[in-house]
């Protein structure tokens, strides 16, 4: 029988609760993961997945949050000279001068500081804001049939290995589809004659 152990990733890539959004996107990039348990003092404490980035991410309104509709220019049309545009005929400029005050910084407070959690609103959130805080965990010796069954009840993509409450590995569904395609969920059947003999098949 398949256990866990024989097919889980011993590493296993941690966060903290109060580590930013940003820096864990740039840790899963970097490490090439999906998802890491959030502990916090030795205990785990949540998990925070892409699934979650992707969902806190796309509920963010973004920066700036109001524009003006599109005003199309007719270009076969002479421009207007200097000395008589009017003053709602400022240039596009304008718009990053005066439009953007729901933004809450002027303009040259916001273009020296490109960086600034304004611009990026990964780096002003923690992970333990968004993560999910029920973990599926299952013991080393467990098979690995089972992780597959949770996983595929469950719908995640990743359960983590734990022995006496710590993290000792995770197993993944590409861990699962790499043991199938390399035949180690192959299941002998014994067939037993009337000779008492008997043979694999």
């Amino acid at each position: 029988m398949l256990k866990l152990r024989d097919i889980m990733t011993p590493e296993v890539l941690t966060l903290s609760p109060n580590t930013s959004l940003r820096d864990a996107v740039e840790l899963f990039a970097k490490h090439h993961v999906s998802g890491a348990p959030v502990v916090d003092g030795g205990k785990v404490v949540g998990v925070l997945s892409a699934s979650d980035l992707l969902t806190f991410e796309a509920s963010n309104p973004g920066v700036p949050t109001e524009r003006d509709e599109v005003e199309w220019v007719d270009l076969n049309e002479e421009p207007p000279s200097t000395d008589d545009t009017a003053p709602e005929d400022e240039p596009a400029g304008a718009f990053f001068t005066d439009m953007w005050d729901d933004a809450g910084a002027d303009v040259s407070e916001r273009m020296s500081s490109l960086a600034g959690p304004e611009w990026d609103t990964l780096a002003e959130h923690d992970v333990e804001e968004i993560m999910t805080r029920k973990l599926l965990a299952l013991s080393p010796d467990e098979p690995a049939e089972r992780a597959a069954n949770l996983m595929n009840e469950a719908g995640v993509h990743r359960v983590f290995i734990t022995d006496k409450g710590r993290i000792v590995g995770v197993v993944s569904a590409m861990d699962i589809a790499q043991a199938v395609s390399n035949g180690q969920f192959h299941t002998r059947t014994y067939v037993f004659n009337r000779d008492r003999d008997f043979r694999s098949t």
